[in-house]
């Protein structure tokens, strides 16, 4: 085999292999990260949703939602968590579930200093700073930036990406 045959095939395997995981990992990273933040969500809609009085309580002292009272931070606070991952973890409207689930995601973050204790700028270079809320904003930016994938409501419908191709 000389070496321009070797390149070509080495070229093809390298094209086939990349496609292949385009078509299956990427659905399927795209699908898991979808289920993992919108069942943190859930479950924390939930354990609100189960104990209002607690709840308004920590909306009242703990959480400092700018803007919001905090009686009126509380219901929606709840009622975001018990909604959204529904529809994130479906992929339906998925780019745009992501975006509020980030934007909603940050502010919870903003809304409660204790979980910052080395400062909110700091924390977010520190390990072990709100870590989960990192990783969820993570995940959520990679759906802003690549749709919810082909196994979602959206792929299935075939919603167009930006690059014209359900994905």
């Amino acid at each position: 085999m000389t070496s321009t045959a070797l390149i070509t095939c080495m070229n093809s395997c390298y094209s086939r292999t990349t496609q292949w995981l385009e078509s299956w990992v990427g659905p399927f990273a795209l699908l898991l990260m979808r289920l993992w933040v919108a069942i943190a969500f859930w479950r924390a809609g939930v354990v609100k949703f189960t104990d209002p009085a607690s709840t308004q309580m920590l909306f009242d002292s703990l959480y400092h939602v700018p803007l919001l009272a905090p009686g009126i931070a509380a219901v929606l606070g709840t009622w975001i968590e018990l909604i959204t991952p529904w529809l994130l973890g479906l992929g339906i409207a998925g780019r745009a579930t992501a975006l509020f689930l980030f934007i909603y995601n940050l502010t919870a973050v903003i809304s409660y200093p204790d979980l910052w204790p080395h400062g909110f700028w700091s924390g977010l270079m520190i390990v072990g700073d709100f870590t989960d809320h990192k990783v969820w904003a993570m995940m959520l930016l990679a759906m802003v930036a690549w749709g919810p994938g082909k196994w979602s409501v959206d792929g299935i419908l075939g919603k167009p990406s930006r690059d014209g191709i359900a994905r």
